[in-house]
């Protein structure tokens, strides 16, 4: 289990730069909100880790979305993420695969990314279960869950801990892996541990619990610990 951590600025990313994935994003434009190009090249210059960005919480709009994940390749990204903030199979297939063939005609071997959130139903849009299926056959490479409104309320309080290993094993037999995120907290470790995704998002947990504080590097080593 790899620990990504999100800092939202250069000087964020330095106190970050132990964790396994430097995550460039920009909270300020939503839980997948994304951060200037210039940002990610210039924290891809000095992290010797992946570097991941997220390129928004989009309605459906494959060209545009697919541009964004290009230039986020472009720009240095390791990891694509997008967020489907709308409902329906057909679009979010539609949707995947544009992205999808935007990264990976240039950039076979930089993963993709897509993510579903745990408060769908309050989002109105499509469920990650749903999600994966879709992004494995268009051959994305993760699929995720995160909290699409961020109010406080974490991912475990939408799913609890077998819907979410219920998500991870369905991924797996589709060959894909699976990023959990959404407001967690150190308490949540445990469960997390036992579900046992490839990947874990954090921000608030290692700002001291404000997902708008400034990332602690002493918090990012203590997660690290723990989920060793």
């Amino acid at each position: 289990m790899q620990l990504l951590v999100s800092p939202s600025s250069i000087l964020e990313a330095r106190s970050a730069v132990d964790a396994d994935i430097i995550d460039v994003k920009k909270p300020s434009e939503g839980s997948l909100g994304a951060n200037f190009p210039w940002v990610i090249k210039e924290i891809k210059s000095f992290v010797k880790k992946p570097v991941s960005a997220a390129i928004g919480d989009f309605p459906y709009k494959p060209g545009q979305a697919s541009l964004a994940a290009y230039g986020a390749a472009c720009a240095g990204a390791d990891y694509i993420k997008i967020g489907l903030a709308f409902a329906g199979k057909d679009k979010a297939k539609d949707m995947i695969a544009s992205v999808t063939k935007a990264v990976k005609d240039e950039f076979p071997k930089k993963f993709v990314v897509i993510a579903g959130y745990s408060d769908y139903e309050r989002m109105g849009s499509i469920s990650p279960f749903d999600i994966s299926p879709i992004a494995a056959e268009c051959g994305a490479d993760f699929a995720m869950i995160d909290t699409g409104i961020k109010d406080g309320k974490s991912t475990f309080a939408f799913m609890d801990e077998a819907t979410l290993g219920r998500f991870t094993a369905q991924n797996r037999d589709l060959g894909i892996g699976t990023a959990l995120a959404g407001s967690i907290r150190f308490e949540d470790i445990d469960s997390l541990k036992r579900i046992d995704p490839e990947i874990i998002g954090v921000r608030g947990m290692v700002c001291g619990g404000d997902r708008n504080a400034t990332i602690r590097e002493d918090l990012v080593k203590t997660a690290l610990a723990m989920i060793r």
